[in-house]
C-alpha cells in the first residue's frame, strides 16, 4: 500500500525530483545519449528498438517535429552502424487528431527505414486507439510487409481475437512480426484482465497461437514464469531461433536479461530518448509500484 500511495503521488512532484527515478530506465534526452547506450549494448549482445519518447500531442505542427526528429534518427542509427530498429506511437504523429496525416507521416518514416532495409515496430496504445492502429497496420503491412510490425497486449480481452484475424497477413515467405506484451495503460475490467494470473494465461495462449501459426514473436516480459512458459512453447513448437527474439525495457531485470543472451536467445532492448520523458516515467511507475523503493532509497542513500 505504502509503494502504491507513492507512486500515485510521485507525478505530481518537481520533473527534477521524478528524473531521480527516471534515469536509470532512460538513455537520456538528446539522440546521443541514445546512440551511446544502443552502442554500449550493440557491444554486450543485445540489439534495439529506439523511441522518440512524447505522445498524444495537440497539434499537426509536433506531429511534423516528430516525423522529422525520426528520420534523422533514423539516419543517424545507421550512421552509426547501430543494430537496432525504430518504435513508433501513433499519437506521437495526430492518430487521434486526424488518422490521414498520422498515415502519411508515419508511411515517410517506414520508407526511410525501408530505404535501409530495417523495420518499424507501431506501439499498441490505450482502448481508444485501438482499432485506430490495427488499421494503420494493415495499411502500412499491405505496401511494406517486412518493413512494420505491431505490438499486441495480452491483458486486453480482444487480443487473441485480433491476432485470429490478422492471420490473413501471415505468410511464411513474409511472416507477419508482433510484439506480445501483457499492457501497461489502465483500462476497464469489462476490456481487460485484471488479475496476475488471469493475464499470464492469456499472454501465453496468445504466444502458442503465434507460434502454431509460424508468426515472428517479440516476447516483451520481464516476468521470470512467462519466461519459461515461452521457453516451454518455443521447444513444443520447434521454433527456430530466426523466428523469435526476447524484449524487454532499458534499465529493468538486467540479471534476468543477461540470463536470457546466456541461455542462448536473441535479446532486443527497447531504449527510449527524447526531452519529453515525464509521461512515460510516471507510466511505467504505475505500473510497478515497487519502483517507488527504489526512489525513496535514491534520496538517502548514496550510490
Amino acid at each position: 500500500m505504502f509503494n502504491k500511495l507513492i507512486a500515485a503521488i510521485l507525478p505530481y512532484f518537481p520533473k527534477k525530483f521524478i528524473w531521480i527515478f527516471s534515469r536509470a530506465y532512460i538513455s537520456g534526452e538528446k539522440m546521443s545519449d541514445a546512440m551511446r547506450v544502443s552502442k554500449e549494448l550493440n557491444e554486450q549482445g543485445m540489439m534495439v528498438t529506439l523511441d522518440v519518447l512524447g505522445e498524444f500531442i495537440e497539434s499537426l505542427d509536433e506531429a511534423e517535429a516528430n516525423k522529422q526528429e525520426y528520420l534523422d534518427l533514423i539516419d543517424e542509427t545507421e550512421r552509426q552502424g547501430i543494430d537496432g530498429n525504430y518504435s513508433l506511437k501513433p499519437t506521437s504523429f495526430g492518430l487521434l487528431i486526424d488518422k490521414e496525416a498520422c498515415y502519411r507521416l508515419m508511411r515517410e518514416i517506414v520508407v526511410k527505414a525501408a530505404s535501409y532495409n530495417n523495420f518499424c515496430r507501431i506501439d499498441m496504445e490505450d482502448s481508444p486507439c485501438t482499432d485506430l492502429e490495427i488499421e494503420l497496420y494493415r495499411r502500412l503491412h499491405a505496401e511494406f510487409p517486412k518493413n512494420v510490425g505491431l505490438v499486441v497486449q495480452a491483458y486486453m480481452r480482444r487480443t487473441y481475437s485480433d491476432l485470429e484475424k490478422m492471420l490473413d497477413m501471415n505468410s511464411p515467405e513474409v511472416p507477419t512480426n508482433y510484439r506480445l506484451c501483457k499492457g501497461i495503460y489502465v483500462e476497464p475490467e469489462e476490456i481487460a484482465y485484471k488479475k496476475y494470473e488471469e493475464v499470464n494465461m492469456h499472454y501465453l495462449r496468445d504466444l502458442e497461437l503465434l507460434f502454431k501459426n509460424r508468426v515472428y514473436v517479440g516476447i516483451a516480459t520481464h516476468d521470470k514464469p512467462l519466461i519459461e512458459g515461452a521457453y516451454e512453447l518455443i521447444k513444443k513448437y520447434e521454433v527456430p531461433k530466426n523466428m523469435y527474439e526476447f524484449q524487454m525495457l532499458y534499465g529493468v531485470t538486467p540479471k534476468l536479461r543477461k540470463s536470457i543472451i546466456d541461455a542462448g536467445h536473441r535479446m532486443r532492448v527497447y531504449v527510449p530518448f527524447g526531452t519529453k520523458w515525464f509521461g512515460y516515467s510516471t507510466r511505467r511507475l504505475k505500473e510497478n509500484p515497487k519502483m517507488a523503493e527504489h526512489i525513496i532509497k535514491a534520496l538517502f542513500y548514496k550510490g
